[in-house]
């Protein structure tokens, strides 16, 4: 056993990993004015005196477009060794398409390795931060090994100003991530619950968002708050509560009757603004708070039970290749303080006429498909309609309304207040939604999974096969 006297000696990391020589000391940052400067005298010593690619300057448009990043790596005395630049796709919005370009490296650093796959790693890294759904680089191909064992997979080969190039692409997986970690193991984990007629929605409502009551107009919905959130943010809390309720009842097209809340807590004061944010809502929407049960005293958790009519409800699994996806979504609101990029509030500033007009946008309708934009986030959640309809879907990124100032990566994972999908053949229109924007967003498809199809026809997977592992509903 070691004891604070006894030390061991600092572990050679190169001896462990192989290396043939040692790496300079380096470190990678967003470039300000100055290393900028460096690593455009650096470009141009590299790719202009040295290997010829361009007679008298490499600048280009990016280098002038106010939204890209450059990342240089810097020696211990400020010298800048290397550098990457990424931004959007294209003059146009950032629609999550971003691109890498620029790689470089001192001649000095070469010989030890290093420097180039740190600038690589920090670039994906920062296209990821910026929202990016997709991120490219065309390489030289003679670059080709370093990217593809950094992970990138190759695309196809692009001729460039004489000399061999390849079109090379990060698998980006922040959607996968996110099934994978909420929604994945729901089959598997449920499997034993559906043995009974009417079990998990029954025929036809399978992994939908409420479940129809057997041998009634009702419609059941139940959903939990991470008990985080009723610690931290407690009235928010108890008004998402009866959202994410709400919300499921208005994708089956049913009209709610009343609430059931399940409600714990350390002491009768912290329960007491839980209950403030569940009377708000509750009083917002007009829908009552039938009972439930209270107890304190112990660890924070908050569940409500919504109910709802209707003689026919909207399934999720009603959809059919073919059918065009749409997207109503409220815009308005912004972030909620404290989940900036994970949880969009637009409703707590809405008044009741508003909340009931985009809630009962489904009702009046009537698609043949639908379901709330809830924890998969929208891409997870269209991969869920598609799971339930036994079909794949395709989404046309230019075409998802999104509010101004949001990323893409942030606007498809995140939960969005208030938003539906819904499938329907392309004569059918949506009726309006209030507040609400709805736009033809994509397609059902045949296959599994989901495809972001992109300006330039590029579909890129971001969801590989199933979501919940239930099938088709």
């Amino acid at each position: 056993m070691l004891t604070p006297h006894h030390r061991l000696p600092p572990l050679d990391v190169r001896v462990i990993a192989g290396a043939p020589r040692p790496v300079p000391p380096f470190r990678v940052e967003v470039a300000g004015a100055a290393e900028e400067g460096a690593y455009r005298t650096l470009r141009r010593d590299v790719f202009v005196t040295e290997q010829g690619l361009f007679a008298r300057s490499d600048l280009d448009e990016v280098d002038e477009d106010p939204r890209r990043r450059v990342l240089v790596a810097l020696a211990p005395d400020g010298t800048v060794l290397g550098g990457v630049r990424l931004a959007p796709a294209g003059p146009g919005p950032d629609l999550g398409w971003w691109r890498g370009s620029r790689l470089v490296v001192a001649a000095a650093a070469r010989t030890a390795g290093g420097v180039g796959a740190a600038l690589v790693r920090a670039a994906c890294a920062h296209a990821g931060e910026a929202g990016a759904l997709r991120f490219e680089a065309t390489v030289q191909a003679a670059n080709e090994v370093l990217f593809r064992r950094l992970g990138w997979q190759r695309v196809r080969a692009v001729p460039l100003r004489g000399v061999p190039h390849v079109l090379v692409r990060y698998p980006l997986d922040r959607v996968q991530r996110l099934v994978e970690a909420t929604k994945a193991p729901l089959a598997g984990l449920l499997a034993g619950l559906g043995g009974a007629p009417g079990a998990l929605g029954g025929i036809g409502f399978r992994g939908d968002d409420g479940a129809p009551v057997p041998g009634s107009d009702l419609v059941a919905a139940c959903d939990a708050v991470l008990p985080s959130m009723v610690e931290r943010d407690p009235e928010w809390a108890g008004w998402c509560a009866v959202l994410v309720n709400l919300n499921d009842l208005a994708a089956m097209g049913a009209e709610p009757v009343g609430l059931l809340d399940a409600l714990a807590a350390r002491d009768a004061a912290a329960a007491a603004r839980v209950v403030a944010g569940l009377r708000a809502a509750a009083s917002a929407w007009g829908v009552p708070v039938l009972g439930g049960h209270t107890q304190l005293g112990v660890p924070a958790a908050l569940s409500v039970t919504a109910l709802g009519r209707t003689r026919h409800p909207v399934p999720a699994g009603g959809g059919r290749a073919g059918h065009v996806l749409s997207l109503t979504a409220d815009l308005g609101g912004g972030w909620r303080p404290g989940y900036r990029g994970t949880q969009w509030d637009s409703t707590s500033t809405r008044t009741g006429d508003e909340l009931r007009a985009m809630a009962s946008s489904v009702a009046r309708s009537r698609p043949a498909a639908a379901k709330d934009v809830s924890m998969a986030g929208l891409a997870g959640t269209v991969g869920m309609l598609a799971e339930a309809c036994g079909t794949g879907a395709e989404i046309d990124v230019a075409a998802v309304p999104r509010p101004a100032g949001v990323s893409t990566g942030d606007w498809f994972t995140c939960f969005p207040g208030f938003a539906v999908v819904s499938a329907a053949p392309a004569d059918r229109r949506p009726a309006p939604a209030g507040p609400a924007v709805t736009a033809a967003v994509g397609r059902l498809t045949t296959g599994q999974g989901v495809g972001l199809r992109w300006p330039d026809g590029e579909v890129t997977r971001v969801v590989r096969d199933a979501v919940t592992g239930w099938g088709r509903a």
